[in-house]
Parts: structure tokens; C-alpha cells; sequence
């Protein structure tokens, strides 16, 4: 297997995905990371050890692309990317495909479509989109099928999935409860993707009752099978754990491990570019979206 080279393109207000999806790739330089304005990133970099818990076998991101050079170079230098361009379209053509890491969904189709048509694989930060029209609209322009791969990572934490144990545990499950922090639009999407990708096809809810008050968005969802309760905090800390309720106990699923999650989603990204994985469904990342539009 050839390793890939990616072309990365960020950022975004609030958003360090740039620095981090390069170094678990690249791995990174510890004195320069620590100047990265994202101070839990050179934190849960540190914990692992490079190359072993990294994925420098399988790719390795050679380009970066940001709206300010300066910042690009930044990020260059401490995610050990080798080469800055100067447009976006400076990409195609020497890289095998493409991580969009920005969360700015609004520009999201603006800035895929040109990699989309040249034929790129293409990861897409979370969410793909605002509305399941403008998700449609970037799908329906796919050159062929899973091209685009977008997801929230937390679909990937192992430590949030029930086990046959826990099922049995609390019995037929009735409810949950989940909050995060910062704003409903970006970052519903972390606490809504992992019950769609766990509980599988569970169809489209039968009631989605949104209200906000005082800086927290509450959203109360009804599926046949069972209720949710989840909320963004915005500036309001809070930690990001799920509670089940069952007709036989609760437990509760804490999110522990941030790089494993980024690290298990960009693997996948590489694995279906090599035909090993097969990409989430379409459907399954337009039910997420609709309800982030719905929660609104």
C-alpha cells in the first residue's frame, strides 16, 4: 500500500483541526505545537507516542492551504507539513486527496466543489452542512459514490458505545441525556451523530421540540424506540457525558479519549480511499443533519 499524500485546508474561528489531523498524521515538532492556540491539542498529542499510536504509515500531509500565510506556515511548522500553497486550486494535482478542515459549513459547498469535481476524495469537518438541502446539493455533485466522507469523530469513541454487558445491564433502553459545550449549529452534531450510529437505522424521530433560554439550546427528540434530551451550553461549561436510561438501570458514558476518536476517522477516511471500508451512508449523515437543522 502506497502511503497518500493529503492536502489539508483550514481555518476556521475556534477550530484547530488543521494543527491536529496534520500532526496525527505527520506527527509534529513538541516545542512549536506548544504555541498552538488550541492548548488541548499539544495536550493529548503528548500522551501518545509517535510513530506507534500515530498514522504516518498509511498518509502523510504534504500541503496546506489557509486564507493567511502566516498562519499556514504555523501550522507548517509545527505539524511538520512540508509545503504551503497559495490557493486552493494549487492542491489538485499533487495530492491523492483532500481534509477540508474547517467547521464553517456555510462555506462548506463553496469550497469542496472544485475537489469534488476534480475527482478528490474528500473529508469535510463537521457538520457537512447546516441543512439537509445544502448536504444534498454537496452530495448530489460526487463524481462517484462515497467521494465525500464527513463525520463527527465522537462516532468513533469506543468509550460511548454500549456493550452486550451494558444493554444487559440497564435493559431495553428508554432515554438519553447528553449535553456540550458552545453553540447548537456547529457542535450538536458531536452529541446527536453518536446515538444515529449506534442505535442504526431507528428512522426519522416522530417529534423534535427545540426551545433556548438563557445561552442553552434544549432539544427534546421522540423516536419510536425511545426519548433523547440533548443540549448545547454554549459559553456554560459542561462535560461531555452520556447518560443511558434503561428499563432496568442508567449508566452513564463519559468522553474520555480525543485522539483516538480523530484518530479512528481519519484511518477510516484512508481505508475507504483504499477500498478497504466502505463510507457512512448518505442517508445515515442526512438524518444527523436534518436534525440539527430541526433543533434549531
Amino acid at each position: 500500500m502506497n502511503k497518500l499524500k493529503l492536502g489539508i485546508i483550514g481555518s476556521s474561528v475556534g477550530n484547530g483541526h488543521p494543527y491536529s489531523w496534520s500532526a496525527i498524521f505527520n506527527g509534529y515538532d513538541k516545542n512549536l505545537m506548544n504555541d498552538c492556540p488550541f492548548d488541548v491539542i499539544p495536550k493529548y498529542l503528548n500522551e501518545k507516542d509517535f510513530p506507534s499510536d500515530y498514522l504516518n504509515e498509511y498518509a502523510e500531509v504534504k500541503y496546506i492551504y489557509t486564507q493567511d500565510y502566516n498562519m499556514s506556515k504555523q501550522i507548517a511548522e509545527a505539524s511538520k507539513i512540508s509545503n504551503i500553497v497559495h490557493s486552493p486550486e494549487d492542491l489538485i494535482g499533487k495530492v491523492d486527496a483532500i481534509l477540508l478542515a474547517r467547521d464553517d459549513a456555510e462555506n462548506h459547498y463553496k469550497m469542496s466543489k472544485i475537489f469534488i469535481e476534480a475527482g478528490l476524495p474528500i473529508y469535510i469537518d463537521k457538520p457537512l452542512a447546516f441543512s439537509r438541502a445544502e448536504a444534498k446539493k454537496i452530495f448530489d455533485i460526487q463524481k462517484y459514490s462515497g467521494q465525500v466522507y464527513s463525520c463527527s469523530a465522537l462516532r468513533f469513541a469506543d468509550e460511548l458505545i454500549l456493550s452486550e454487558k451494558d444493554k444487559e445491564f440497564i435493559g431495553e433502553l428508554k432515554h438519553i441525556e447528553v449535553s456540550i459545550p458552545n453553540d447548537w449549529k456547529k457542535y450538536s452534531v458531536h452529541i446527536i451523530e453518536p446515538i444515529i450510529s449506534q442505535f442504526g437505522n431507528i428512522g426519522n424521530p416522530i417529534r423534535v421540540v427545540p426551545f433556548f433560554k438563557d445561552g442553552i439550546n434544549h432539544c427534546l427528540v421522540e423516536w419510536k424506540e425511545f426519548s433523547a434530551y440533548i443540549k448545547t451550553t454554549g459559553n456554560i461549561p459542561t462535560s461531555l457525558n452520556y447518560r443511558f436510561y434503561g428499563s432496568k438501570n442508567i449508566i452513564d458514558k463519559p468522553f474520555l479519549d480525543t485522539f483516538n476518536c480523530f484518530k479512528k476517522s481519519l484511518k477510516n477516511f484512508v481505508n475507504i480511499i483504499n477500498g478497504k471500508s466502505k463510507n457512512i451512508p448518505e442517508h445515515e449523515t442526512l438524518q444527523i443533519i436534518s436534525l440539527i437543522e430541526k433543533g434549531l
